[in-house]
């Protein structure tokens, strides 16, 4: 490393960046990080825009990959469609670049820019330029760079920087360095990762005292409790003794309705403002305004400051039941919806626990007191308690007396047998299963599991499926470049005489490696055409595919769309004339 690059520079976060990459396990990699943020000489702006990055946040599309192959094409004088092969070859378009530019061996004045002004000065500046400006930006930026620098500036514009240290694992190397509690740091991480990174976020995240924990926690997002998966086998009685053997009594729990929304957080502080954090900790308030009415009120002041945990769903007021998930799409990516929209769309909040209120912290109370103390909030609040909330209570809902948040309902059952047979029944909710909570656990972090019986459980139903034949293959990224791995699939149109197939899903997961292998082995041997990237192929190869939902959908030639399509296995005992119809996908719909 040149003495020439000072500590934050550019040259010296590719150093971090490939010694992180190259590293074999989690405690080398917490050491390779503490070891770039306790350098000397190190600017709190540089080591902000470091952590910010290494967390998995990343800039807003910068440069468009079509630019990229671009100026690539300029700089290396190539083909487009050489270029293009050779992405296909390495599966990484930050590495493609950096393999094919003419790099110096020597550092540059540009690799010793801290990271904090090139960021800011260089690479946001790039948005307002016109096409070819930012491509000679590029081929300038890459002619002063070495290949591992060049690497590491296209993975920042790229937004790649994925390196094998989770944002838990960056969580507990700060813990460890700061000997402060992993919550704490966890807390701090989301509210530095929830603004610009700069000096003063940067000095907050890192600062030694703990004391005023309480009143960050009041003031930005939380970490998520999240559920470890149930996995339960047979008929409803034999998944309940399952339960009964793993879990304990049923009176330990408490089973509420696993909802198909979007999991979020209402905070709201002492003047009544409101945020809702969305579980990938986007901040989503202007797509809801409905919520922030609930607080414009004097009833509200006293409960204030406040955050509750819940789902976003899509509402069916003449039912008193959400609308499938479909239903709920129509209001995401609406950045300010109309009242026109919020009337043909509504959306409720369905709180499923408190997390603070008035300046108390409810996250190590036992879920019995956080539950009780929810239903008497949203009593106070007018909302009421969702309790009582059946399939049966179909009175419709007028628009002046229309709820947005209530409590999520409590599934009550005597015995696991009981249980079981209401969640086999989850869909007509609609839902996708059961959320088990123990009684008496805390609110924890993640996927935390104190006790031995766990403390939140998914206890989900299992997948649609259906037999649906191979149609299209394209080439994988990362490990799998070089292996097609993404796949198109069709069913037989039985409204067309004869039947022909019909595209109406892709999917990437759920084949083991040595599967992957086998069926490229077969896509190779029977492409027919190219499309880009895609390659359509003889229709000779049939699998399972599970998802959780059908939908009516007028973007697919099949009228038909599905939810989290994945693979659950070959079927070579299926000949393609033996895949499912068109119409057993309609009758799920239906």
């Amino acid at each position: 490393m040149s003495k020439s690059s000072p500590p934050g520079s550019l040259a010296h976060f590719a150093q971090l960046f490939l010694r992180l990459d190259q590293s074999q396990g989690v405690r080398e990699r917490q050491q390779a990080l503490l070891g770039f943020l306790n350098q000397d000489g190190l600017a709190d702006k540089d080591a902000a825009w470091a952590l910010w990055l290494l967390a998995g946040e990343r800039l807003k599309r910068t440069v468009a990959p079509a630019l990229f192959r671009k100026a690539m094409e300029e700089a290396t004088g190539l083909q487009p469609w050489l270029v293009e092969e050779c992405y296909q070859s390495v599966g990484d378009l930050a590495e493609t670049s950096a393999l094919l530019a003419a790099c110096p061996q020597t550092e540059s004045d540009f690799a010793a820019k801290g990271l904090a002004d090139l960021i800011e000065c260089d690479l946001l500046a790039l948005r307002g330029l016109q096409a070819q400006e930012v491509c000679n930006w590029m081929m300038a930026a890459w002619a002063q760079l070495t290949a591992p620098q060049v690497f590491c500036l296209n993975k920042i514009l790229t937004g790649g920087l994925r390196l094998g240290l989770s944002r838990q694992g960056l969580v507990q190397a700060l813990a460890d360095h700061l000997k402060i509690a992993k919550a704490l740091v966890a807390q701090r991480m989301l509210i530095f990762l929830s603004q610009p990174p700069d000096a003063k976020a940067y000095q907050a995240l890192v600062s030694p005292d703990d004391s005023c924990g309480a009143q960050a926690f009041m003031n930005g997002p939380a970490p998520f409790f999240l559920a470890q998966s149930l996995s339960m086998q047979g008929e409803p009685l034999e998944q309940a003794a399952q339960c009964e053997q793993r879990l304990g009594p049923i009176e330990n729990w408490a089973a509420e309705w696993k909802w198909d929304g979007i999991r979020a957080q209402l905070v709201v502080d002492a003047a009544g403002q409101l945020q809702v954090w969305s579980r990938g900790e986007e901040l989503v308030t202007e797509q809801f305004p409905e919520f922030g009415q609930m607080f414009a009120g004097p009833q509200a002041l006293p409960a204030l400051p406040l955050r509750l945990d819940g789902e976003i769903l899509a509402w069916d007021g003449l039912k008193q039941r959400p609308f499938a998930f479909a239903d709920l799409q129509r209001r995401l990516g609406r950045r300010k919806p109309s009242k026109a929209i919020q009337n043909a769309h509504p959306v409720v909040f369905m709180a499923y626990d408190l997390l603070g209120q008035a300046g108390r912290d409810w996250r190590a109370e036992p879920f019995s007191a956080r539950r009780a103390a929810l239903v008497a909030l949203l009593e106070s609040l007018g909302e009421g308690d969702s309790d009582s909330y059946s399939d049966r209570d179909a009175r419709p809902e007028s628009p002046a007396a229309f709820r947005p948040m209530r409590a999520s309902p409590i599934v009550a059952a005597e015995n696991w047998a009981e249980l079981a047979l209401l969640q086999a029944q989850a869909r007509d909710q609609p839902a996708e299963g059961l959320m088990l909570k123990r009684w008496d656990a805390a609110y924890g972090q993640g996927r935390t599991k104190e006790s031995l019986q766990g403390e939140l459980w998914k206890w989900k139903l299992a997948p649609l499926t259906i037999d649906a034949v191979l149609v299209y293959a394209q080439r994988g990224h990362g490990r799998r470049a070089g292996l097609y791995t993404d796949y198109g699939f069709a069913l037989w149109d039985d409204r067309q005489d004869p039947a022909v197939l019909v595209p109406f899903a892709k999917a990437y997961s759920g084949l083991t490696d040595a599967e992957i292998k086998k069926v490229d082995q077969v896509i190779r041997k029977t492409i027919e055409d190219k499309f880009g990237p895609v390659r359509q192929v003889r229709p000779s190869l049939v699998m399972e595919l599970g998802f959780e939902a059908v939908m009516a959908s007028s973007r697919h030639k099949s009228g038909i769309a599905v939810r989290f399509p994945r693979i659950l296995r070959l079927r070579p005992d299926k000949t393609i004339e033996q895949a499912d119809r068109l119409s057993s996908l309609r009758a799920m719909l239906s």
